[in-house]
């Protein structure tokens, strides 16, 4: 697991490499480590909660190999970069976050670059791990069962239809509903009637 190989490997998958894509991967390994994990883990063994999307993110999954498509990596979007890991066999959780003033102790690391973004580059490869980050043993508010759930649980919505997998379902006054129906969504849906007839003048046209 060395750092150079790391790095490349998630400036391949992100198409450059910036401070922040460092930073996951710097904390990724911390994080591996404080489990007592010297590399990924198989089994979906290890969780990570990720409290950002973006290069931070690459990162993170560069080092410690989970996706959200193995759903062994969760995005809770706090804009910040920071993340837990969770070993899913012990339930024990540890929040990484950089520490409050780690721009300022970058610069002394890169001396004899003015430009904060290229100190930022140079020094995140070698500040020393308590230097950079803040360590907290963190309880889940959710179970891990409940986060990882069952495999090929599916039920219907009682309002829109639609398929829920993976037990994120609601049980509201005796009724099973998905989370956008139950709590309101992310979207808002237009005339479905007037959307898909315009698609298909739109197909016709062409």
């Amino acid at each position: 697991m060395k750092l150079t190989d790391l790095l490349e490997k998630s400036s391949r998958h992100h198409s450059h490499l910036c401070p922040r894509q460092i930073l996951g991967v710097r904390m990724g390994l911390l994080g591996m480590k404080m489990l007592g994990f010297d590399s990924p883990p198989d089994k979906k063994r290890l969780l990570v909660i990720v409290e950002s999307d973006g290069c931070f993110a690459d990162g993170i999954i560069a080092a410690t190999d989970c996706t959200v498509g193995h759903r062994t990596l969760r995005v809770e979007d706090y804009g910040k970069t920071a993340a837990t890991f969770v070993d899913t066999q012990t339930g024990r959780a540890i929040r990484v976050a950089p520490s409050l003033d780690i721009r300022q102790k970058a610069y002394a690391y890169a001396p004899d670059e003015p430009r904060h973004y290229f100190a930022q580059m140079q020094a995140y490869r070698i500040m020393p791990d308590e230097e950079m980050f803040t360590l907290a043993e963190v309880t889940l508010n959710t179970s891990i069962e409940a986060i990882l759930s069952r495999p090929g649980v599916r039920v219907d919505c009682d309002v829109c239809g639609e398929e829920i997998i993976n037990e994120r379902e609601v049980i509201r006054g005796g009724l099973t509903l998905c989370r956008a129906c139950a709590e309101g969504g992310y979207y808002h849906i237009a005339d479905r009637d007037a959307l898909l007839l315009d698609h298909i003048q739109h197909e016709t046209v062409l």
